[in-house]
């Protein structure tokens, strides 16, 4: 019997994959705060991150951390004494994940990768066009910067099994939204076939 179709399926009206010449891959926060529902996608996103570097495609890092509560901001009100805080081991991202000495780690705090960050001109200086986003949580920092990409006029490829969040209704609510609003689809599989030129 096959299995069930995943419920994004519905909304993804439209396909196409990655150029490696003008992506970057985004990996956000997958730090030790958010272990418990990162480290199960911590495979996928390492197999992403390979299959990224063996296309040429920069891997760019970030960390969520706040410093004091001068950049709380509404996080401070929303999430009340549950922030990550700089130089706690929890703003540490996780040793398992694939970083190299070499990669670009930006540093945020709030959901999106862009807001105060510098990442926009990061990217348009290296020419890049689209962004393939992974990590945590799927409905909060992966939503917004994936939003924040599309408004920003960059192609958005979203991992579905490299991304988690706290429960997978929001989960699948936000690859729902997202398929049918601003990004396209992708998984490790997905990403293998478009650049061995297969899809």
């Amino acid at each position: 019997m096959a299995s069930p179709s995943p419920p994004y399926k519905k909304y993804e009206l439209r396909k196409r994959n990655p150029n490696p010449k003008s992506s970057a891959l985004l990996v956000i926060d997958m730090q030790n705060y958010f272990s418990p529902m990162a480290s199960p996608i911590v495979p996928a996103v390492n197999s992403t991150i390979s299959l990224c570097r063996s296309a040429g495609i920069p891997v760019i890092f970030t960390r969520h951390r706040h410093k004091s509560p001068a950049d709380y901001a509404m996080l401070g009100e929303w999430w009340f004494n549950d922030l990550i805080i700089d130089g706690t081991p929890e703003s540490e991202l996780l040793s398992s994940i694939g970083r190299t000495s070499g990669d670009r780690v930006v540093e945020k705090v709030t959901y999106s990768a862009f807001y105060e960050t510098g990442l926009e001109g990061v990217l348009k200086e290296a020419g890049v066009e689209e962004v393939i986003i992974t990590g945590v949580m799927t409905n909060l920092c992966c939503e917004t910067t994936a939003r924040e990409a599309f408004v920003r006029g960059f192609r958005v490829f979203f991992s579905t099994d490299g991304t988690a969040t706290s429960d997978d209704d929001l989960h699948q609510s936000t690859l729902k939204n997202l398929a049918y609003g601003c990004a396209y689809m992708v998984d490790c599989d997905r990403l293998r076939e478009a650049f061995q030129g297969k899809a």
